[in-house]
């Protein structure tokens, strides 16, 4: 294949993805993610192993100074443009995304980090928080459950591409080992953010899918509250993230 990279597709905050021939790479911005660029492939075969539906990762090229990851290339828009496209069927891809939030969960991970180790490290580092607030999160994220199931890390309908029959689930550097109900609160906490009028549908079809009482099958058993109980660990931590549209908001939720 050509080290020449063809139509952009889409742009994060340290990264842009592109077409590649039949495929797509996705470039660091940073000359220096070379480790960033191992790690997310590395994380996505190890995903992609387990059998959950994700484009299947081809390898890591450096291209001049800057690191890519080569994957798939999914040929379907996204759940969020697809719901914006077809308001009316808004519910059915509601229900399919908690169902495969469910199904994500259900899986045990040791070999991947911390979910709460995460949380701590990115609560340390933000400069936006003094230091009192700081120590009182820490204190409470240490209360708040391990987990060992494998959590996204970022799961929203930006990140599932494809047919409703046939989803994908792109865009794991972020994952990780820890609670259900972490990963939920913090998909819970990105659409309230940025598509507050979801954000409590998609809570109701999660916690539905997830009460075994109702269900009468195996689930993670996350309760509403226990999501909610992860707010201000989620919220504080995402401070350290680079989204300054969002620090005023956070600020307020990220509250012991």
């Amino acid at each position: 294949m050509s080290d020449t990279v063809g139509r952009f597709l889409a742009a994060g905050n340290v990264a842009e993805v592109f077409e590649w021939d039949s495929r797509v790479v996705k470039l660091y911005r940073s000359p220096a993610a070379k480790l960033a660029a191992f790690r997310e492939a590395a994380i996505n075969a190890a995903v992609e192993a387990m059998g959950i539906p994700v484009p299947a990762v081809w390898g890591v090229r450096q291209i001049g100074s800057r690191w890519r990851v080569v994957f798939d290339r999914v040929r379907h828009a996204s759940f969020a443009e697809q719901m914006r496209g077809d308001p009316a069927a808004e519910p059915l891809y509601l229900e399919k995304l908690a169902q495969l939030h469910t199904l994500i969960h259900a899986l045990p991970a040791p070999q991947l980090g911390s979910l709460k180790i995460r949380l701590a490290t990115n609560i340390a580092r933000t400069q936006l928080l003094d230091e009192p607030r700081k120590q009182l999160l820490l204190s409470g994220l240490a209360g708040m459950p391990e987990g060992d199931r494998l959590c996204h890390g970022d799961f929203h309908p930006i990140n599932v591409l494809g047919e409703i029959s046939r989803p994908v689930v792109i865009d794991w550097p972020d994952a990780c080992r820890g609670d259900p109900a972490a990963d939920a609160c913090r998909s819970y906490l990105l659409l309230k953010l940025h598509a507050e009028e979801i954000a409590e549908p998609y809570l109701e079809a999660y916690c539905h899918i997830n009460d075994a009482a109702e269900s009468g099958r195996p689930t993670n058993n996350v309760t509403r509250q226990a999501i909610f109980d992860w707010l201000p660990y989620v919220a504080a931590a995402r401070l350290a993230e680079n989204v300054p549209d969002d620090f005023d908001r956070l600020l307020k939720i990220a509250h012991p």
